[in-house]
């Protein structure tokens, strides 16, 4: 009996394992990504209708905080250079979520299934955030530069200008609106075919 429960465990730890999708293989192309995951582009087409801020913007925030790695953690800090000590956040997954924001996002859109390492998720997570930064911090929705800042300090903090004394910040921030804008670019072409249903894209 005991040697059933341990694999059944093994089973269900190995079939979660499995639904956790790998990193894109060109995460630089957004089109490439979402011809490879139609899945993931629908995701993120319905994130962005749902809350109104455009999906080149919210695939750069995935990209800056994980590269797309569904399980992405901050880097241990190191006690003696040598041991490993604590992670200096609760940030995980995809988006680098914290555990208390995530909750907020959880009860916010209703999804209580919602997990950190999906990518329908997570996109939907930055989609929210972004939103509320767009309503709170009264930034455009195609600012990614100000809204990343917003995202990482909070909305109260960005209001009250934490990030100007965070070089790093700064440029990581800098760096969100070049890849929005990289991205924004391969969209315009890509879009009308991803747009297509299988049918479709028989003919084409």
């Amino acid at each position: 009996m005991q040697y059933r429960s341990v694999s059944a465990s093994a089973l269900l730890i190995t079939l979660l394992t499995s639904c956790v999708a790998s990193q894109p293989r060109n995460v630089a192309d957004v089109c490439d990504i979402f011809s490879d995951r139609r899945a993931w582009y629908k995701a993120a087409k319905a994130s962005a209708e749902r809350w109104g801020v455009p999906t080149p913007v919210n695939m750069a925030f995935i990209y800056q905080e994980s590269t797309f790695r569904a399980r992405a953690k901050p880097e241990r800090s190191r006690i003696l250079w040598i041991i490993p000590g604590p992670r200096p956040s609760s940030a995980y997954g995809y988006a680098q979520a914290l555990d208390s924001t995530w909750s907020d996002y959880v009860q916010a859109s209703g999804n209580g299934r919602a997990r950190r390492n999906n990518f329908d998720d997570a996109i939907d997570f930055v989609a929210w955030y972004n939103s509320m930064s767009t309503r709170l911090s009264n930034i455009a929705p195609n600012d990614a530069r100000n809204l990343y800042l917003a995202y990482h300090e909070g909305n109260g903090g960005y209001q009250r200008g934490t990030y100007r004394e965070k070089q790093w910040l700064l440029e990581a921030a800098s760096n969100v609106q070049t890849n929005a804008g990289r991205f924004a670019s391969q969209y315009s072409t890509c879009k009308s075919e991803l747009n297509k249903n299988w049918f479709q894209r028989l003919f084409s």
